[in-house]
């Protein structure tokens, strides 16, 4: 690494792009249980409508898995800051989509396939290229932050800062949806055409966000891409602390996304106070990954396996206190636990990989799609149980664990790149 470059700025840069992602991966979480209100009413789907409202989240983490190759080829072949530019002008061409699906839905005798109406599948459509945009820029993201050498900081914390920028964007994102999307209404009176509007605004927002970092300068960091000429002479699946790092991502964001973006229907499903309280439910987890990030990026003395071992830990046994006492409090300070792991997680899987980090980051990116998959099958869980959402959250207890394993076994180096 040039060590007469100063990374500090594009440190930042890439700080406040990694709000970006947090903040949109939530607001489209946080559309399930509207877009079930306003599309998913015919009677038709109701034995099937907590799978069809988790499709939203499943088509955003789809993207990581279809797109993360496709990122690392863009880095490898055109640069940091020019991948970034196709990522964020991609992203507004799906916050437009998105925008449409309020307009075809508010359209008079709006066409529908199967009791769903068209607009549903269009936002669903917004939520996969909105989705495949935030899965370059992490392809970017991620392995910057961890080679960008900082004075003062190691690896572990300059990924920990940037995810507490993401976790500020998750935290403030269910009150945009629920405080501005829909103005502070009740589910059951919310009107698809108050998307239109906030996702225009959106998108115009990061088409001023590619003007700025149009003007950025972003310099090559050397020894992490896979430069034009150089041949790579082992496969990345030939490291086995990368492969069971990527699987390790997949249980990470499952778990993750399982409680954010379901924890409020755990909580529906409970009733009494529990329903009253749900959106502050998700709020308060977002939140309290926020300030598990913000503590986690002073904690430069303490290794990313030792942190893993006490996070996963103390992840698995709030969770069963959950499930044995039908409260989901306890899934709410899972957020601080859950707060440092992606960081811990990704810089043990591209440990001493040198030239393969580019191409090794967007293979991570892969295990991505546990954030579309494993909340997915909650919801399907939860409807072949006659919509019981108790025992679903066993399938977090098992991502946990595998967390576990590798802090402790999978992510030793046998090879270095």
């Amino acid at each position: 690494m040039n060590q007469q470059k100063s990374y500090l700025g594009p440190f930042l840069t890439m700080v406040f792009l990694f709000f970006i992602v947090g903040f949109l991966t939530v607001v489209f979480q946080q559309f399930q249980k509207p877009l079930e209100s306003a599309f998913l009413g015919a009677d038709s789907i109701q034995g099937i409508k907590n799978t069809l409202s988790i499709l939203v989240t499943f088509t955003w983490f789809l993207a990581y898995p279809v797109m993360g190759g496709t990122g690392s080829k863009w880095v490898d072949n055109y640069g940091y800051k020019k991948t970034l530019i196709r990522a964020l002008i991609l992203m507004v061409f799906g916050l437009l989509v998105s925008a449409g699906s309020a307009w075809i839905g508010s359209m008079e005798n709006s066409p529908a396939v199967a009791g769903i109406p068209v607009g549903f599948f269009v936002f669903l459509l917004g939520s996969f290229v909105v989705g495949s945009a935030a899965t370059v820029m992490q392809v970017v993201i991620n392995p910057y932050l961890t080679a960008c050498d900082v004075k003062g900081t190691s690896a572990i914390q300059r990924i920990t800062i940037g995810g507490s920028s993401n976790s500020i964007g998750t935290t403030i994102a269910p009150y945009f949806v629920a405080g501005i999307v829909f103005g502070g209404v009740s589910i059951a009176d919310v009107k698809i055409d108050q998307v239109l509007l906030p996702f225009v605004l959106l998108a115009v927002t990061i088409a001023v966000v590619v003007f700025i970092v149009s003007k950025l300068t972003l310099p090559h960091i050397e020894g992490t891409t896979n430069d034009e000429g150089v041949k790579l002479e082992k496969s990345i699946w030939s490291f086995s602390h990368l492969k069971l790092g990527v699987i390790g991502i997949f249980f990470y964001v499952g778990v993750e996304v399982a409680i954010g973006a379901n924890i409020n229907m755990y909580a529906d499903w409970l009733g009494g106070s529990f329903a009253e309280r749900a959106s502050r439910m998700a709020m308060l987890y977002w939140g309290g990954m926020l300030v598990g990030r913000l503590v986690g990026s002073t904690l430069s003395k303490i290794s990313a396996k030792v942190q893993l071992v006490v996070t996963s830990v103390g992840a698995t046994v709030l969770v069963l206190i959950s499930m044995i006492t039908g409260n989901p409090w306890f899934l709410v300070g899972i957020g601080l636990l859950h707060s440092i792991m992606w960081g811990g997680i990704f810089s043990l899987a591209v440990a001493d990989l040198g030239k393969y980090t580019s191409k090794a980051s967007g293979a991570l990116m892969i295990g991505v799609i546990g954030g579309a998959i494993l909340p997915l099958m909650q919801g399907m869980m939860a409807d072949a149980l006659g919509g019981n959402w108790a025992w679903t959250w066993t399938l977090v207890v098992i991502g946990e664990l595998y967390i576990l394993y590798y802090a402790l076994i999978g992510s030793k180096v046998h090879q270095k790149g």
